[in-house]
């Protein structure tokens, strides 16, 4: 028996247990009482670049006790505020001394979407997830058979959970596949013998298509790790022993990020775009709302989108518009995210996803705390800080950003003189810039190129 076969052994007579404490039933009335989800998880991996799942665990099979003292709730704040699209709490209690409560207790906390790490062999588990306030479960195939993952993935669907079915083999992510995966994970660590080779990853990303999330699990020490992952097109990296063992969490997961995402917004001309090609933002924004002087109609910004580069990707960014023509716009293929810049509240950001798949960024002018917990509170899958004067090129109190709950890009007032400052104390995801790229309203292709060579400095 190998160890993996223990610990699914030992997961059943655990669950055999939990079921004399509340029954199955109880359980799964449990569950559906509660709103469905909406595939937060998944959203959050769909997300441009890669995103960061970062792992509480506090031991493995493998390497034995990883963190004597294990303040969770500090850690999984310390993930969220470094940036971490989402969370694995491990709740294995006998191996990895994990707990049910760590769950709870994180995702009660946290903003992000957390995902049960445990080795799920009964559907009560997914209901018990579910309870406790998951919004992910994994699914290794190595443990299950076919018929039983698809009827995981549908019960995860039921109760709007994202199901991560794990890999490890061609056998494995051709399972997957056959069962309708979403997302699919490879595992680098063998759960047999608990050996590491990040080789698996490459060697198995040929075989998942590009509409299936691809999740690449362990091995993963140094950002030479993610430039390699980034590189074979992984949408999302689990990391867990890196970050464990690291003393600054934060620090370590800005180290294997990298730099922060530019974004240079309010691109007017095809001399903007072509400036831009050469200078690789991570995004570009076109101003759809109505009125300034960088508004484009959407046939305008259409007309752009054909002379930028297919990896920039681009956003639109609208201010106080009709849902129906924000939706619009990002069904045209011309966005790949939507920023909402006005007086947007959290209804309209709902309504707006229950028409759209797009990833949505919502700006909050920043004059005091009270933009911060509604930023905080936001369902929206980034937020960003401008200036209470948005576009006037103005900063405002970077103090109040130690408040930031959520993945943010930073704006308002910079420039190529004040960046690499503001990257090294705030270590933000992403940056904003529009006016402080700009000669006399129009876009200056010398401040373009000096603002990306200070984001790269701001991080040597």
């Amino acid at each position: 028996m190998t160890i993996l076969d223990e610990i699914a052994e030992n997961t059943r007579e655990r669950v055999a247990k939990a079921k004399r404490k509340i029954s199955f039933d109880d359980m799964k009335r449990m569950a559906y009482k509660l709103p469905k989800g909406h595939f937060e998880f998944e959203r959050a991996l769909k997300a441009p670049g890669i995103t960061f799942i970062c792992e509480c665990k506090k031991a493995s099979p493998s390497k034995g006790l990883i963190a004597p003292d294990f303040p969770y709730l500090q850690i999984a704040k310390e993930y969220e505020e470094a940036g971490a699209g989402c969370i694995s709490v491990l709740t294995e209690p006998k191996w990895f001394l994990g707990s049910d409560d760590y769950l709870r207790e994180i995702a009660d906390t946290v903003n992000i979407p957390c995902i049960r790490k445990d080795f799920t062999v009964d559907s009560y588990m997914i209901y018990e997830a579910k309870v406790l306030g998951a919004k992910a479960v994994l699914l290794i195939c190595s443990i299950l058979d076919e018929e039983t993952i698809k009827k995981y993935i549908e019960i995860c669907d039921e109760l709007g959970l994202s199901a991560l079915v794990e890999t490890h083999s061609d056998e494995e992510v051709q399972m997957a596949l056959r069962c309708n995966a979403r997302i699919i994970g490879v595992n680098n660590r063998n759960l047999k013998n608990f050996t590491v080779d990040t080789e698996n990853s490459r060697k198995l990303r040929k075989l998942i298509p590009s509409d299936v999330i691809f999740v690449s699990e362990s091995g993963v020490s140094g950002p030479e790790d993610i430039q390699t992952l980034r590189e074979i097109g992984a949408d999302a990296v689990l990391v867990g022993e890196a970050l464990m063992r690291a003393e600054d969490k934060k620090a370590k997961l800005a180290e294997l990020k990298g730099r922060p995402k530019v974004k240079l917004c309010g691109l007017m001309t095809k001399e903007d775009i072509e400036t831009a090609n050469e200078l690789k933002p991570d995004y570009v924004g076109f101003i759809y709302a109505n009125k300034g002087h960088r508004k484009k109609t959407p046939e305008e910004a259409s007309e752009l989108k054909k002379y930028l580069d297919p990896s920039i990707k681009a956003v639109g960014v609208f201010l106080d518009q009709e849902i129906d023509f924000v939706a619009d716009a990002a069904k045209s293929g011309v966005i790949d995210l939507i920023q909402l810049h006005g007086n947007e509240d959290e209804e309209y950001i709902k309504a707006l996803k229950e028409k759209v798949d797009t990833p949505v960024i919502k700006a909050f002018c920043v004059r005091g705390e009270d933009e911060m917990k509604k930023a905080n509170g936001s369902v929206a899958d980034y937020v960003l800080f401008d200036s209470f004067d948005a576009g006037s090129g103005n900063t405002f109190d970077w103090e109040l950003l130690k408040l930031a709950k959520k993945p943010y890009f930073l704006s308002g007032g910079l420039t190529p003189y004040n960046l690499e400052g503001a990257i090294k104390m705030l270590h933000p995801y992403g940056v904003d810039v529009s006016s402080g790229i700009e000669t006399d309203k129009k876009k200056d292709p010398v401040k373009m190129k000096l603002f990306m060579e200070e984001v790269e400095k701001a991080v040597e």
